[in-house]
């Protein structure tokens, strides 16, 4: 079981620690997650105790009891399923907790004589250490080895309390340290710390040693389980529910030039096959001279700290945008990550693995992950009772407020200039096509903006609703607060980097591979491959309209020059294919039965005829 990114945070003191600003550094780490949780501390009387919950650390220091603690750290993280997966990890010795994910703790084991105990992928870490001491690794040199072995985000702390010491290291500088009064602060991000009124604030990276109460006793553990529901469904494996999932390929019109088919709406032929699409298309994918955007960026350079905030979901495409804003531009970014739920393990892994190789700082913004579930679910039942290919962009609204945080990372960090990494040939026209808006084909981006053009989607989509009153619940102000903070708010300092390098296929997927970039186990295709919803959503597409956003997208590599038409329609027969292991996963992850899903879908009547 892989760990999830998480925040961290502790105080050390000579005297009493000041349990105010402890409560302040977990609230903050909350912001990164609150569905698990963990503390270890010791008082003026030496003895160390571990608490471990699958609650939010604030309920959970309200459970904690202190006596007059002299050292506390803790974590708040995004998720878990269970408590034997969760911070802090104790063993031989060693506690620690850690914020990321070590991608290759499988193959580690074998670097060690020790035995694995546990699931999480933070363990491996422990084992290292305890390794190390045992050998007379001097304290100062025992993250060497760690960050020479992992891969991935290593964030963490690292107490080892029969030696009085903690230490403090990463390899993507996601930890901080600075001090106040008598006492040492430390916490994932820099804002808390400055918040706090520390001063000399530094950026952790190699190791910082500091001095902890020696004890020989072993810690108190105390565990807290309260969660009823599994926050991490498995990829699913029933041969039977399979079986339901459908490819029929019927023998649809399409057109001559590019791929799409006659079910696409607003679409028209000419007398020579081609279709509008085609017609009207504009080159989007020529980027404009690269000298304009390292003028752009000049003035926001910095000589000291990061220079950059790059919106990061860890999919192919923020990923090659994160190489070239290192590697080609070369500022100094911090990456800001919004989980909203539907980020799969493979997509945080892709972060965790892109985060370390390239030594940036990973910030995340989590929901309240059951909530929005939720949210998904009671759309998702609504639209079952009356299924509208109009309305399946409802199901991914929750994922909007992206847009919204970034605008609290600018504040948090003082950092304004924010660089994204968008494919220039995602737009799909047939997402609102399906509700009744004809193609605009004038549209610059791949999101859209502008009043008029929103006021008319929501009153579309307000005469669907009517349709199945189930849509009327308490995700509604979510949705529409999410959509209004991406298209209506001014957006600031920002920028796209495909703008300036043109976007390709081959390079990108040739690139990624360099930084051994995970693939999924169910698909060919590199695109949306760590998003939980696209597989279930491309599905129903292709039920009911005989295509998917991949057809949609191939055309328009097409009309790029990118690709055949043969290239593309080959293509498209393979990722079409129903991918059973994500759609299982994400109706398991808001509670849907997969097989009363699956046949609504399958019974809706075809929008072709058979």
């Amino acid at each position: 079981m892989e760990n999830s990114m998480c925040g961290i945070f502790g105080i050390i003191s000579d005297k009493e620690i000041s349990l105010k600003d402890l409560k302040a550094l977990a609230a903050h780490s909350q912001q990164r997650g609150m569905d698990s949780s963990g503390l270890f501390f010791t008082g003026s009387d030496g003895k160390y105790g571990i608490y471990r919950a699958d609650t939010s650390v604030t309920k959970l220091l309200g459970k904690t009891h202190f006596d007059k603690p002299v050292f506390a750290m803790g974590h708040s993280r995004l998720i878990t399923n269970g408590l034997s997966d969760n911070q802090p990890v104790y063993r031989d010795n060693v506690c620690l907790i850690h914020n990321g994910i070590i991608v290759n703790h499988d193959d580690l084991w074998a670097s060690t004589q020790k035995q694995r105990k546990q699931e999480i992928d933070t363990e491996i870490i422990a084992a290292i250490i305890a390794e190390d001491i045992e050998n007379h690794v001097p304290v100062e040199e025992i993250h060497r080895r760690v960050l020479n072995l992992c891969k991935g985000i290593v964030a963490c702390a690292v107490a080892l309390p029969r030696l009085g010491k903690l230490s403090l290291f990463s390899n993507n500088g996601s930890l901080y340290l600075g001090q106040k009064s008598d006492a040492w602060y430390f916490a994932s991000e820099e804002f808390p710390l400055k918040k706090l009124g520390c001063s000399g604030i530094q950026q952790v990276r190699s190791s910082v040693i500091l001095d902890i109460p020696i004890s020989d006793k072993e810690p108190e553990l105390h565990e807290i389980n309260n969660r009823k529901i599994n926050l991490i469904p498995e990829l699913g494996t029933h041969a039977d529910e399979e079986r339901l999932l459908v490819y029929f390929q019927p023998e649809l019109r399409r057109c001559t030039k590019c791929i799409l088919p006659e079910t696409m709406p607003f679409i028209n032929f000419d007398e020579y096959g081609v279709c509008n699409y085609c017609r009207h298309y504009k080159t989007r994918n020529k980027p404009r001279p690269v000298e304009e955007i390292f003028k752009l960026v000049e003035g926001y350079r910095r000589k000291d700290g990061d220079d950059c905030i790059v919106p990061f979901s860890g999919g192919r495409d923020s990923c090659y945008g994160l190489h070239l804003i290192v590697n080609e531009l070369k500022m100094k970014p911090i990456t800001y990550t919004y989980d909203w739920g539907m980020v799969t393990d493979l997509g945080r892994r892709n972060i965790s693995r892109m985060s370390a190789a390239l030594g940036v700082e990973n910030i995340i913004v989590a929901a309240d992950i059951d909530r929005k579930r939720k949210n998904i679910a009671m759309n998702l039942q609504a639209w079952l009772k009356s299924p509208h290919l109009g309305m399946i962009s409802i199901l991914t609204a929750g994922d909007k407020h992206f847009f919204r945080y970034v605008e609290t990372i600018k504040e948090q960090t003082g950092i304004s200039l924010n660089l994204w990494g968008v494919n220039p040939l995602e737009v799909t026209h047939f997402k609102a096509g399906f509700l009744g808006i004809p193609p605009y084909f004038e549209e610059e981006r791949v999101y859209s903006h502008g009043a008029m053009k929103q006021l008319r989607y929501q009153s579309l989509r307000f005469k669907a609703m009517l349709k199945s009153p189930g849509y009327f619940n308490s995700s509604l102000w979510d949705t529409l607060s999410g959509e209004y903070y991406r298209s209506f708010t001014n957006k600031s300092d920002y920028y796209h980097i495909f703008d300036y390098w043109r976007w390709d296929e081959k390079e990108i997927d040739r690139t990624l591979a360099e930084y051994e970039w995970e693939l999924a186990p169910d698909t060919k295709t590199t695109w949306r491959i760590g998003d939980g919803t696209a597989a279930f959503y491309n599905y129903v597409y292709h039920a009911v309209a005989g295509f998917t956003e991949h057809d949609t997208f191939r055309s328009n590599q097409i009309r790029e020059g990118d690709l055949t038409r043969d290239e593309a329609l080959e293509m498209v027969m393979d990722e079409n294919r129903p991918r059973y292991p994500n759609i299982k996963w994400y109706l398991d992850a808001v509670g849907i039965d997969f097989k009363k899903a699956i046949s609504v879908v399958n019974s809706i009547p075809k929008i072709y005829a058979h």
